[in-house]
């Protein structure tokens, strides 16, 4: 059979680098590389759109209130309604003796933040360390947190009365009997051990969710080397809670400017003579009571910033605690 020139051959066709054609049309290529580009846009958008919403609820219902809040302040009660009285009403809150109660108030929740802290914490410490019944105290704890304030004052109320059942047990031990909501210097104690022990179940868990993220491998140490309870919370359990205990202090102090009013108005409604008053018991009775919507907003603010200078500083304190450990 005759071999076949070497004419017939066809030659290869010339090609590119990247293994394509020359007379390839490159119009597929450039689809792709622009559907690649369109994905990673929308990968990284797709934070942002996710989080609008959560962002659009807050500016309307938090910040646009707020800050409708701030301007009302600057304007005049009753005849002057609507007027532009510039910071008048803060020089009176600053004259109202009862306003000058409870931002001293204020103060004295700040002196009692660390107990009202300090109890949920030890009391996770015992459950996480499995203290005998521990699943029991979990529950127990836990649920004064789900009654309403309302209900928690009435039961005190009855518990605290100058006849009532406490008084009771400590004249069996020889104690007198001890006005727990009638005396200014008493009640305002009184108040604040009961909101603690009717939130303090949240704390409590918030706890124990951060005991979850602690490396007990640390505690194991702890116990080989013979450390005792205190040194181990001191140097393991608190370090390791740093964020978990920032968290507890802000929230814990929030819901003590915030969260009082529903026992203060059942059980002292602010007296006696005024010892109990708190900014947001103050806040309602200009409002509810004495129609001046203009210096309630203005007490308002003042809690406001309260509030975000007390928990910024706790945040700076803790934190600097925490890298000096």
């Amino acid at each position: 059979m005759p071999l076949r020139s070497s004419s017939s051959v066809r030659p290869a066709e010339p090609g590119r680098a990247d293994g394509t054609r020359t007379g390839q049309p490159t119009a597929g290529r450039g689809t792709v590389t622009r559907r690649v580009r369109d994905g990673r846009r929308a990968e990284r958008l797709a934070p942002y759109v996710l989080v609008a919403p959560a962002v659009l609820i807050i500016v309307v219902l938090r910040l646009w209130p707020l800050l409708l809040g701030v301007n009302f302040s600057f304007t005049g009660d009753g005849e002057r309604n609507g007027t532009t009285v510039g910071l008048d009403n803060y020089r009176e809150l600053l004259d109202d003796p009862l306003f000058r109660t409870a931002l001293r108030n204020v103060g004295l929740l700040v002196l009692l933040l660390p107990v009202a802290v300090a109890i949920p914490g030890l009391i996770a410490t015992f459950i996480y360390l499995k203290v005998p019944g521990h699943r029991v105290y979990r529950s127990v704890y836990f649920f004064p947190a789900v009654l309403s304030p309302v209900i928690v004052g009435a039961i005190f109320n009855l518990l605290l009365a100058f006849d009532g059942p406490l008084n009771a047990a400590l004249g069996r031990l020889g104690i007198g009997p001890v006005d727990w909501l009638g005396n200014p210097h008493v009640a305002i104690f009184a108040v604040v051990g009961v909101h603690v022990w009717a939130t303090f179940g949240m704390a409590l868990v918030v706890f124990l969710a951060g005991f979850a993220t602690l490396d007990s491998a640390l505690l194991d140490a702890a116990r080989v080397d013979g450390a005792a309870l205190p040194q181990t919370i001191w140097h393991v359990i608190i370090p390791g809670l740093s964020r978990t205990i920032q968290f507890v202090f802000v929230t814990t102090m929030i819901g003590m400017l915030t969260s009082m009013f529903g026992l203060l108005y059942v059980m002292t409604y602010g007296g006696p003579e005024g010892s109990t008053y708190l900014p947001e018991f103050y806040i309602w009775v200009q409002q509810g009571e004495m129609n001046r919507p203009a210096l309630a907003s203005a007490a308002s603010t003042v809690l406001f910033l309260i509030m975000l200078v007390v928990g910024l500083l706790q945040i700076g304190l803790l934190r600097r605690a925490g890298r000096e450990d």
